[in-house]
């Protein structure tokens, strides 16, 4: 089974497009170093179904803001292990941008064992 790292990120409406282009870098690089899969998925849809919890919610989105929903595929934990440290590597010789096109302190993130695959 496949191993997940997924990530729930609020990003500012205005500043999708700067977040689009970081994250083509993004899925670039872990593709570059052995992901099997890369997605980025922009909030569409957020209001939840009745009795169910919602994006909005969960994220604290602002009304400027939207959800990105985002998950990299690896083959197992260790090649998850792997392919990050190769990622972390080639980032440590890069500078971080000036400004982020969104706050790192309210970006979560997790690391998935597969149940179920389809």
């Amino acid at each position: 089974m496949t191993y997940v790292d997924g990530f729930v990120i609020p990003v500012a409406k205005g500043k999708v497009a700067a977040y689009k282009k970081m994250a083509a870098l993004g899925k670039k690089m872990w593709m570059k170093y052995g992901a099997l899969q890369y997605f980025e998925c922009v909030g569409d849809d957020l209001d939840g179904m009745p009795g169910c919890g919602n994006f909005r919610t969960m994220a604290a989105l602002k009304s400027s803001e939207t959800a990105f929903f985002s998950f990299i595929i690896y083959k197992s934990k260790a090649h998850r292990d792997a392919v990050n440290k190769k990622v972390m590597a080639e980032m440590n010789n890069h500078p971080m941008p000036k400004s982020m096109p969104f706050d790192l302190k309210r970006m979560v993130f997790g690391g998935f064992k597969t149940l179920i695959q389809g």
